[in-house]
């Protein structure tokens, strides 16, 4: 389909504040309260991209993935663990025999700065690993030059490298500034091809913002009227308390409706989070809210 980027729509700030008090205004019952910590718990992609990561702390982090906590009934895993390129093959193995999916950053992440065949071969090789998913970091540099085609093309050459993997397009909305670049750089990844949108690296602040987070839902929510095609949603960094997850999941369901309401069309990149949900879940069965230190970091 053809993307005109002079047709993006404008914006209006105060009108997204005045919905996003609106989403935060509602309150839940204890039984919608429960059954949505527990699908935010299933949305969320555990992370680890660090320098110091080791084949060690990937095992234990994937680990965690399948095994949340021994002690509460009923909790579901994590959607996905997110790593570098190199650890793909030792997660997949530890994933072995599990629904968890395993994803991996590509294309020079979190700069984007580099050669595009770099980019195209880091995530070639991530795939060729095991990769289930990609998320790849745009040039934000071209993209604030107003080299919106340079941007749309390479989305669209790493999609085909990802063959069968699903791709998430990072935006790194902390560097675009406004909303109504957040709404173009949607729109361009959208129509390149993305399977997803995602908001941040995590690198940097701000990173996911619930403003920012609508204006990526409606983009999502107006190229489905157009087209009768599903995109999926990420934000990512910055997501820490229960509380805040469901504020966003209300955002999702008030915005594109039920069909959004499952991990393959919604994402929590925030491993943070699932230490928060736990401990609100231990609370809600169990009357006693625990110490932090009951659950492992990674």
């Amino acid at each position: 389909m053809q993307f005109d980027f002079r047709n993006t729509p404008v914006t209006d700030q105060v009108a997204v504040e005045e919905r996003i008090a609106r989403f935060n205004s509602r309150s839940l019952k204890k039984h919608t309260k429960v059954n949505g910590l527990k699908l935010a718990l299933n949305m969320i992609d555990l992370t680890t991209l660090e320098g110091k990561d080791t084949e060690g702390k990937v095992k234990q982090m994937c680990y965690k993935a399948m095994h949340l906590n021994e002690n509460i009934h009923d909790l579901p895993t994590v959607a996905a663990v997110c790593v570098y390129p190199n650890f793909v093959k030792i997660a997949k193995t530890a994933l072995n025999g599990s629904e968890v999916k395993v994803a991996s950053v590509s294309t020079a992440f979190p700069s984007g700065n580099s050669t595009r065949k770099i980019k195209i071969d880091d995530t070639k090789f991530a795939v060729d690993n095991g990769a289930d998913e990609i998320d790849m970091v745009i040039s934000r540099g071209e993209f604030l030059k107003g080299n919106y085609n340079f941007v749309f093309d390479e989305i669209a050459i790493i999609k085909e490298a990802c063959g069968n993997a699903r791709l998430k397009v990072i935006l790194e909305t902390g560097e675009l500034s406004t909303l109504d670049n957040v709404r173009k750089a949607s729109d361009i990844a959208i129509y390149a091809g993305a399977d997803f949108i995602k908001t941040s690296t995590g690198k940097i602040q701000p990173a996911a913002t619930m403003p920012v987070t609508h204006v990526m839902l409606q983009a999502i929510k107006d190229y489905y009227l157009k087209t009768g095609i599903m995109i999926g949603m990420k934000p990512a960094g910055g997501i820490g308390t229960a509380k805040s997850a469901l504020q966003y999941l209300v955002m999702l369901y008030e915005t594109l409706g039920s069909n959004w309401m499952s991990n393959h069309w919604f994402r929590f990149g925030a491993s943070s989070l699932a230490n928060d949900i736990i401990l609100q879940l231990a609370k809600e069965q169990q009357g006693v809210y625990y110490s932090k230190d009951y659950i492992s970091v990674d």
